[in-house]
C-alpha cells in the first residue's frame, strides 16, 4: 500500500509529527485487537504485521501483511466502527499512532489527502476481494503456493540471499494465511520440499523455483517489492 500521508504539505507533515506517537512492538506483540474501539491510525515505520480474524471456532485467518511505509486500522476509524481484525508483529517493529481528531482534521482540511485516502480503500476492497476470490476456487495445495508468492511479493528476499524469504512465519501463521489445518500445511511444505520447490532450512523458506510456485497458484510474474 502506497503512503496515504504524501499527499499532506509540509506544514501538515510537521504537525502530523509533533503529535504523533511511536512505539517499537516486539515480535508476537499485539498492536490491536478485534473488536476494540478504533482512537486512531497505525502507521508502520519497520518492520512487518499481520493482521488477522479469528473465526467462530478459534481460527486465525490473516487477511493483510503489512510492511514499512503501511498503514493499518484506517477502515476501522473511518467508519467509526470498531476493528474488524487483529493485528501482531512479526518482527520487532516501530508504529507510529495518529489520534483520531488529527486524521480528521487531515481530511476536513485537505481535499488531495481525502482523495488520496478514497483510493486507497478502493484499492484496499480490490486485494480482499481477490484474496477471497481465490482462497474460494484454489485448491490447498494451489492456496499454499498463493501463500508463498504473496510472502515474496510483499517482503522480497533476505539481503544476502536472493531466494531467502525475508520474513519468519510460523507454521500455525502458515496455516492462517492458507486458510487450512496447521497439518496440513506441514504436509504439504514437505510435498514442496520433495518436489524441489523450496527449501526449508530451519524454519525460514527457501524458494527454489518460483516460476513454478507462479504457474502453481496462477499468478502473473511481476517486479521486486
Amino acid at each position: 500500500m502506497e503512503n496515504i500521508f504524501r499527499a499532506l504539505n509540509i506544514d501538515e507533515v510537521r504537525t502530523m509529527s509533533a503529535n504523533k506517537r511511536s512505539k517499537v512492538y516486539r515480535r508476537g506483540e499485539l498492536i490491536f485487537r478485534e473488536g476494540e474501539h478504533a482512537a486512531g491510525l497505525f502507521c508502520l515505520s519497520s518492520g512487518k504485521i499481520k493482521v488477522f480474524k479469528t473465526g467462530e471456532e478459534g481460527r486465525d485467518l490473516i487477511v493483510r501483511l503489512a510492511r514499512g511505509g503501511d498503514t493499518i486500522g484506517y477502515r476501522a476509524l473511518i467508519s467509526r466502527e470498531p476493528y474488524y481484525a487483529s493485528a501482531v508483529a512479526l518482527e520487532e517493529s516501530r508504529v507510529c499512532f495518529v489520534p483520531a481528531d488529527e486524521f480528521f482534521r487531515y481530511i476536513g482540511m485537505n481535499s488531495d489527502f481525502s482523495m488520496e485516502l478514497i483510493q486507497t480503500l478502493s484499492r484496499d476492497l480490490r486485494q480482499a476481494e481477490e484474496r477471497i476470490l481465490r482462497l474460494a476456487q484454489k485448491t490447498v495445495r494451489e492456496r499454499l503456493a498463493d501463500a508463498l508468492i504473496l510472502l515474496r511479493d510483499t517482503y522480497g528476499f533476505t539481503p544476502d540471499d536472493d531466494k531467502m524469504l525475508d520474513v519468519h512465519l510460523s507454521r500455525e501463521d502458515f496455516a492462517s494465511l492458507v486458510g487450512t489445518a496447521t497439518e496440513t500445511v506441514i504436509r504439504l511444505i514437505s510435498d514442496f520440499r520433495s518436489e524441489g520447490f523450496i527449501e526449508t532450512p530451519g524454519k525460514r523458506v527457501r524458494l527454489l523455483d518460483e516460476k513454478a510456485l507462479r504457474q502453481l497458484a496462477g499468478i502473473h510474474p511481476t517486479g521486486k517489492p
